[in-house]
């Protein structure tokens, strides 16, 4: 048990910044990780080029890592948005204009699982117009997640950090899986449990993984307080991490945390090296 019994990725849109986007996967090949995980790489654009997109791939091949984890569009992140989906107008159609995209670059990389984040009330915006818009474009989301053969995870964010985003309980999240798995009958829409967003609300972490870990499908990782790297703060992350796999929870841990004031390959001091690559 503990960490070298977990399948770790290394989210390269917070670790390995430093770098330039292309040279982030052969980094994290380097730090001896297999796998990894993205945010939407484009914040301004919904459709960037293919040349791009291809770019992208071949940086992925090239360091022999597997993406495992992709957000769709989901507007300024890092930034002030926290997604398109619910938000009304612009932001919407960019998140539609998103899917297929992200979908067959999904497909092309091997990646099962993309991420799509809810996105901020709205002031003047009625909060049952957003839900209903988010149900739409989350069901769409769904299809082309399951065309793919990937899953489609609904993430939890922290109150603190993401004060206009409406889902920041575990309870809230599952509630909007159900719905699009009621919708489409597919069955493919997860939750994905962020330890660290958790924690922050002030959610019983081990009741958390008790309740919805057959309905999870990613797992996200930092500790609290400071977003740092395991060790740095006071989550038991190794015994929670038990605690999933004993639930019955197999897939994948993103790590998700900021490498503080050092370089991000010097963060992985509280993994040994013969841990990091996934088999």
């Amino acid at each position: 048990m503990g960490y070298p019994d977990q399948r770790f990725d290394v989210n390269l849109s917070i670790l390995f910044t430093e770098l330039p986007l292309l040279e982030r996967p052969a980094a994290a090949a380097a730090a001896g990780f297999t796998a990894v995980e993205l945010w939407w790489p484009w914040i301004e654009t919904p459709t960037p080029p293919q040349a791009e997109l291809d770019a992208l791939k071949k940086a992925l091949d090239d360091a022999g890592t597997q993406l495992v984890g992709l957000n769709f569009y989901a507007g300024q992140l890092p930034g002030p948005d926290r997604g398109a989906l619910s938000v009304p107008g612009t932001e919407s159609d960019r998140f539609r204009a998103n899917i297929e995209v992200a979908a067959d670059f999904a497909a092309s990389a091997g990646c099962t699982a993309l991420n799509a984040l809810y996105g901020n009330r709205v002031e003047g915006a009625d909060p049952q117009v957003q839900d209903a818009l988010a149900l739409e474009n989350l069901v769409l989301a769904a299809r082309a997640a399951d065309r793919v053969g990937a899953i489609l995870l609904v993430e939890t964010l922290n109150k603190p950090e993401s004060p206009l985003y409406p889902l920041v309980s575990a309870p809230a999240a599952i509630e909007v899986v159900d719905k699009i798995n009621a919708a489409t009958g597919l069955g493919n829409a997860k939750f994905l449990l962020d330890l660290y967003h958790l924690s922050m609300n002030g959610e019983d972490l081990s009741q958390v993984i008790k309740a919805y870990a057959a309905k999870t499908g990613h797992v996200q990782i930092a500790d609290n307080p400071g977003r740092g790297a395991p060790g740095t703060g006071s989550l038991p992350l190794e015994r929670l991490l038990d605690e999933l796999k004993d639930a019955g929870y197999a897939g994948w841990v993103g790590l998700e945390y900021k490498p503080g004031d050092r370089p991000s390959a010097e963060s992985f001091d509280w993994l040994p090296a013969s841990a990091r690559a996934a088999g």
